[in-house]
């Protein structure tokens, strides 16, 4: 027996917290949330999984694997600290949660948990831009003193480098490459109006990034009208537009509107899963775009992808997959675009081989987060065990007040009054 009066975790009663961009603000944040409890259940059975959510009733609802959901925005700060308290583990992400504005307030609660003991690892996350002051000194305080740091990509790597922070940074892949499919239903084809006897092109659009900043927003999309106009004619296609975020929904009109046969775009309206967005692909017979895990959902059916830019982390993905990675777009170059989407369709019977070995290597390195995260809890086990058979017994009057406590007790009482 040990005189600690902090609670052993074991493999059987382990309470895992889960920190990233989720509520339901993103398909690709949710498909990544369910592919990290997959891995968490899959390596602790009966773990006790903790999902701090932006929108803690979505993520009840649609998140089933979760034991817990605690909101963490616009709450009292001791209602976090004292679920953190709690944790044997943090989990970090995954996803592009370390950017400006964000980064810091992220890190702020992972810093929390540090602070009471609870052990800390970040999955798969992606890091950029990062130039405000505040969130590069964060990551330099933090990220050392965490157990692990898996970063999702090259780019999100090199940026930490950048900013400073001194430890090693291990690359696999997104979390979200490892993601079921789910059906997308010939009557939810009908339901949207999309016809099943043609042949469909996936288009998804957001707001301009980087790489169209000398676009106004106007040029921007009479651009991809042009881009999908020219679909429509050279594959006799119609253009499925599907939003991955309540945003993009405007931005797919305001294409839509521009485009000289509007007649043959459809926007999705309705609600879907992420297993459901990945099972349209199998609907599609090329894919245009710029979210990153839409590119992703179609490269992992087997599609030709063309990533139209806006961050680093598409430009890497693209690289990855070996698909045109272009530098930026202007209303001027709409031609170069224009001829990149001709020869990927042409070619893209020759290159098809190549795509499924580059998203199986991608898949092995999503396994491996997977696999680090379960060695650490691995070794949280191996220590307890080695803490308990080196632990001298009690004197009775300890185990006395030991036994007066609560059986089962969650808290660590490392600083619980400290503010987040």
């Amino acid at each position: 027996m040990t005189t600690s009066q902090h609670r052993l975790p074991h493999s059987s009663d382990l309470r895992i917290g889960l920190l990233g961009s989720y509520g339901g603000f993103n398909i690709g944040d949710e498909a990544i949330l369910q592919c990290v409890l997959s891995c968490l259940r899959a390596h602790r059975p009966h773990g006790h999984l903790v999902v701090f959510s932006r929108d803690a009733e979505h993520t009840r609802v649609h998140q089933p694997m979760a034991d817990e959901v605690v909101g963490w925005e616009g709450v009292p700060q001791k209602q976090v600290t004292d679920v953190l308290s709690s944790l044997d583990l943090l989990v970090l992400g995954g996803g592009g949660i370390l950017y400006d504005g964000e980064a810091r307030r992220y890190l702020k609660l992972v810093r929390a948990a540090q602070v009471r003991g609870v052990r800390t690892f970040a999955y798969a996350v992606g890091a950029g831009p990062l130039r405000e002051t505040d969130d590069r000194e964060a990551l330099r305080t933090v990220l050392p003193a965490m157990d692990e740091v898996v970063v999702r990509d090259e780019e999100s790597r090199l940026v930490l480098e950048e900013v400073g922070v001194e430890r090693d940074l291990v690359v696999t892949a997104d979390p979200a490459l490892l993601l079921p499919p789910e059906p997308f239903t010939a009557e939810m084809m009908r339901q949207e109006g999309v016809p099943a006897d043609a042949r469909l092109v996936g288009m998804s659009v957001r707001e301009a990034g980087r790489a169209t900043e000398k676009l106004d927003e106007g040029d921007y999309h009479a651009l991809l009208a042009d881009v999908a106009d020219f679909l429509v004619r050279r594959l006799d296609a119609h253009v499925v537009f599907m939003p991955m975020e309540r945003h993009d929904v405007r931005h797919a009109h305001a294409v839509l509107s521009r485009m000289t046969a509007p007649d043959r775009g459809r926007i999705l309206h309705s609600a879907y899963t992420p297993g459901q967005v990945l099972g349209l692909m199998s609907h599609l017979d090329l894919v245009v775009g710029m979210r990153l895990h839409f590119l992703m959902f179609a490269a992992l059916s087997g599609l030709p992808v063309l990533p139209l830019p806006y961050a680093g982390k598409v430009f890497d993905f693209a690289r990855r997959l070996g698909a045109p990675a272009l530098v930026g777009v202007a209303r001027e170059q709409v031609g170069l675009l224009l001829a990149e989407v001709d020869r990927l369709w042409d070619e893209f019977p020759q290159r098809r081989a190549d795509l499924h070995a580059r998203v199986q290597h991608l898949q092995e390195l999503a396994r491996e987060t997977c696999a680090r995260c379960g060695a650490l809890l691995d070794d949280m086990d191996a220590g307890d065990v080695a803490a308990d058979d080196a632990v001298v017994p009690a004197a009775p009057q300890t185990l006395h007040r030991l036994g007066s406590e609560p059986q089962g007790g969650a808290l660590h009482d490392h600083g619980a009054g400290q503010e987040v």
